[in-house]
């Protein structure tokens, strides 16, 4: 698998941007995804076509989190750089597991920052490494991507063990108070 995204056409022309994984579809955020989610679990449902269940949405990503994403998608070329919903693929069905989020396009370093949240019952599964090791070959691939970032919590011991099995390494101290920062450097020579 490349790191190259595909599309699906949803009912009324809309596309959406895709990355398949073993498991998982991941499906770029848009603006019209976002309100449904604001709008509930319904609307979700729909603008899916997943089943949303009633644990919806994970830790981390409240309706705060999600307004701010929803205002970073006002500049379509944020679609990619933003949230990621997670959707697992199992007996024809689609179920919405978890999130992941990039905190915009590259700074001027080559700098991305990712976070992720599954629900609680899809933790430990592998769901979250699966994602976030696409998405990091996803972002790779741009020639404007030279690392990809990780910020957590020291105790969130599951969050640092998806980073450290992806090749992330410890780099110090986060951007906030208590938090802790890891960092995927570019292969060398690409």
């Amino acid at each position: 698998m490349n790191g190259e995204a595909g599309t699906i056409e949803r009912p009324g022309g809309h596309m959406l941007r895709v990355i398949e994984s073993e498991r998982l579809t991941l499906v770029a955020a848009t603006r019209e995804l976002v309100a449904a989610d604001l709008a509930g679990r319904a609307a979700l449902s729909a603008g899916l076509k997943a089943d949303v269940g009633l644990e919806w949405p994970p830790d981390l990503f409240s309706t705060t989190v999600m307004r701010v994403i929803q205002e970073q998608l006002r500049d379509d070329s944020e679609i990619g750089w933003s949230a990621w919903y997670l959707l697992q693929r199992e007996q024809g069905e689609q179920k919405l597991v978890g999130i992941c989020q990039f905190k915009g396009r590259p700074d001027t370093a080559g700098s991305v920052e990712i976070a992720y949240s599954m629900l609680a019952s899809h933790r430990n599964k592998g769901f979250a490494t699966e994602a976030v090791a696409r998405l990091v070959q996803w972002a790779l691939g741009h020639q404007a991507v030279r690392e990809v970032c990780a910020e957590t919590l020291p105790y969130r011991r599951h969050s640092i063990r998806v980073l450290e099995k992806l090749g992330f390494c410890f780099a110090g101290p986060g951007s906030e108070q208590g938090v802790v920062r890891y960092v995927l450097r570019e292969p060398a020579g690409r």
